[in-house]
């Protein structure tokens, strides 16, 4: 019997299974589910079944705990769920992928325990969503920015702030592929209006053109803005920017100097996100003029 199926020998033999939340102690308490039916242990026997052991143990104390019983009371093992896709057993040295790690929530969700299913599909939800912004941050980089894909999304696996270096490295490989000014501005405008278009809690990587961004001269953001070519995605950008935490070293002063048209223009924008942040921070900045 290899690791992957000692599981199932021993939901085999199982008589009771209780199950419940994981608490603070790593135990748990809450329903009893009788396994001598051989139609109920079979579902929990597939419900559980492992795919594999790849050698990895997640750093949380888990969600649903499992202990299995046989017919006299006896513990046979205590096994923990986590994230609905991993199972841990003190028989394995890691932890084990579920098969259809699925299906073991549906099982949960059938016996009166529905939070870990909910809780599982809205981290799915979340995921996919974000998956969807990096594919639009990703398709709004600058030409000539491409190349530098992979280091600045690694910004946000490590949790590091972009370099000088980086930066610099940017900077340079964008003058060259936007010679002009008003173009460089938009391209920049159009890549930090993509992604989740957040001013605060948006993962590192979206803040890099942020950055470039306030290096940028205030004159040259807002003839770009000005620019025949600016679209709503360029005001989506100029709005992050400009009301973002400490985005220009002369922010304050550079937001006052805005043409009162131009600020009426980013204001609308702002008014028609459903983002309440945005529109907040809008409103400091931008709906009065500072002085």
């Amino acid at each position: 019997m290899d690791g992957t199926t000692a599981l199932d020998g021993v939901l085999g033999q199982a008589h009771t299974v209780r199950v419940g939340p994981v608490d603070g102690e790593g135990t748990g308490t809450g329903l009893r589910v009788d396994l001598s039916d051989p139609v109920e242990s079979a579902r929990l026997r597939k419900a559980m079944a492992v795919d594999s052991l790849p050698g990895f143990r997640c750093m949380c104390l888990g969600d649903v705990r499992f202990e299995v019983a046989d017919r006299s009371g006896g513990r046979l093992a205590v096994v923990v769920l986590h994230h609905g896709e991993t199972l841990r057993w003190d028989r394995w040295e890691s932890d084990a992928v579920l098969a259809d790690g699925r299906l073991l929530l549906a099982w949960l969700d059938g016996h009166g325990m529905p939070e870990p299913l909910r809780r599982y599909e809205a981290d799915r939800r979340r995921a996919d969503a974000r998956a969807a912004e990096e594919r639009d941050w990703l398709a709004a980089m600058p030409t000539g920015a491409a190349g530098f894909a992979d280091r600045i999304l690694d910004l946000s696996r490590t949790g590091g702030r972009p370099s000088p270096e980086l930066l610099a490295e940017l900077t340079e490989r964008l003058r060259q592929s936007y010679p002009d000014p008003v173009e460089r501005v938009l391209a920049l405008l159009s890549w930090y209006g993509s992604g989740s278009g957040r001013c605060s809690g948006f993962p590192v990587h979206e803040g890099v053109p942020g950055e470039l961004l306030g290096r940028v001269p205030i004159a040259d953001l807002v003839a770009g803005l000005l620019d025949a070519g600016a679209r709503e995605r360029h005001n989506a950008g100029a709005v992050r920017h400009l009301v973002g935490w400490k985005s220009r070293p002369h922010q304050e002063r550079d937001v006052a100097d805005l043409p009162e048209a131009l600020r009426e223009r980013l204001m609308a924008h702002a008014r028609r996100s459903e983002d309440a942040d945005k529109r907040g921070r809008a409103e400091r900045w931008l709906a009065r003029r500072r002085g």
